[in-house]
């Protein structure tokens, strides 16, 4: 029988305490952190939607798993089993273990960037443009034409422009150290990358013998989004499409507080072996011994289980689904969101729900301050205040102006889901309202993090 309720694949072993606030509680606080969410104390947030990155609950074999650890400096058993799994999964020779996936990109762009370089991507996320802009080199954004529409409603709209990417190549190859496919495309709304993208993104790469590698954090979602869209695909196993996925790659990244389902690690895994040589000396300068890289024997064990746990099909399946339930909700009420749902978060076009603020008075830090003070949501800004600002300091209005509600894994029930409805009906109401931000304080990269801001007078 095919029943429309959602039901999560688990049940509550144990459980933390949501901080129950007001409208003027959040008033204050929200202004007391110069109105930057990510300066907000969690005490203060009913329904963290900021980030999936390191939130998640782990499940009961993780929590086993941690107990299970050796702490042994080098060479420990629980190393063998975090190589073993990474290296079943993903098939890369070498695997080198950081605390956390940043750090995996700065070792790769610290060998690979530098003056005169460029890196090309679907799109970069905020840290990965930051690593690659650190050494001197560019980053650039070659996101296919369906991306850049919130409206359309197209399968696979995190895929890279594959023609724009054979532009570069044909005039600049020697200046591309890698290319870099986001699987899925978090700044572009947490849309997939088709297994076609993939591969033709590996051939292209490997006739001008240029690197592609995958940011690999939501890789189980991507290889889901495969399964269900794309012909030729839907009798496979993830475990399957996943093998195939990273044939076509010379090397990864990636954040284990994502997919991996741990609140802390990451890793860098490469075919290259050079390049595995150079990144373990500055592993070793930098994170840890190359048996651990920045992690405890019990977190490599709690990453290793939690791979097996992330191709699940039933874990999947009710993911995806519950994140689309909250996206199809908000689409019926007439507040507008990036289509098709992603896997990992619903993303709220803000350019569109107020048009009133100019991109430069960033419309999505109005709506993310909004939804904080109705409903206690803390989402996270993904435009203008992110991705304006240029290396020379200019600035310039971001191609969308998105909040993102991202959705830790296995931590919220079906009526916290609804609870953010009914919340952003609220919100919708009170749009035409609303007003824009100028920046009174700001660091020289990455300023969304630390950023103090007041809003306009009307």
């Amino acid at each position: 029988m095919d029943y429309q309720t959602i039901i999560e694949p688990f049940r509550i072993h144990s459980v933390e305490p949501i901080p129950m606030t007001t409208v003027a509680e959040r008033s204050d606080a929200i202004r007391d952190a110069h109105y930057n969410l990510f300066q907000l104390p969690a005490r203060k947030v009913m329904i963290d939607l900021l980030t999936d990155s390191g939130t998640g609950a782990m499940s009961r074999d993780q929590w086993a798993a941690i107990q299970h650890g050796d702490e042994s400096y080098a060479g420990s058993p629980s190393w063998e089993i975090f190589e073993s799994a990474v290296h079943d999964l993903f098939g890369c020779a070498h695997i080198i273990p950081t605390h956390q996936g940043r750090a995996a990109e700065r070792i790769l762009f610290a060998l690979l960037g530098g003056p005169s370089k460029i890196v090309p991507a679907n799109t970069h996320f905020d840290t990965t443009r930051a690593n690659v802009e650190y050494t001197g080199a560019k980053a650039i954004d070659l996101l296919c034409s369906e991306g850049l529409d919130p409206e359309l409603d197209a399968p696979f709209k995190g895929n890279i422009d594959v023609a724009a990417l054979a532009n570069l190549l044909e005039h600049n190859a020697s200046d591309v150290p890698a290319v870099v496919l986001t699987i899925t495309n978090n700044s572009g709304g947490g849309q997939p990358v088709s297994m076609a993208n993939i591969r033709a993104t590996s051939e292209l790469c490997r006739r001008f013998d240029v690197p592609l590698y995958l940011d690999s954090c939501r890789f189980a979602e991507n290889a889901w989004f495969i399964r269900q869209r794309e012909p030729g695909y839907a009798t496979k196993s993830v475990t399957e499409i996943v093998h195939e996925m990273y044939s076509w790659a010379d090397g990864m990244t990636m954040s284990a507080k994502k997919d991996p389902m741990a609140n802390i690690g990451g890793w860098l895994a490469t075919n290259d072996e050079l390049l595995a040589e150079r990144a373990r000396t500055m592993l070793i300068l930098t994170e840890g011994f190359p048996t651990y890289g920045g992690l405890a024997g019990r977190d490599l064990e709690a990453i290793a289980q939690g791979l097996q746990e992330a191709v699940s099909h039933d874990y999947l399946q009710y993911r995806i689904a519950s994140t689309g339930y909250l996206g199809n909700a908000l689409d019926a009420m007439g507040f507008p969101v990036v289509r098709p749902s992603g896997g990992h978060a619903i993303y709220l076009d803000a350019r569109r729900l107020l048009p009133q603020i100019p991109p430069l008075e960033y419309p999505g830090q109005a709506l993310a301050v909004a939804l904080y003070e109705l409903g206690g949501i803390r989402g996270c800004e993904i435009g203008t205040v992110m991705f304006g600002r240029a290396p020379d300091g200019s600035e310039h209005p971001s191609a969308l102006e998105l909040v993102r509600l991202a959705i830790p894994r296995r931590t919220y029930t079906q009526s916290h889901i609804d609870y953010v409805v009914e919340v952003c009906e609220n919100v919708l109401q009170v749009a035409p309202s609303l007003r824009g931000y100028r920046i009174t304080k700001e660091p020289p990269t990455l300023r969304h993090f630390t950023a103090q801001f007041e809003p306009l007078a009307h």
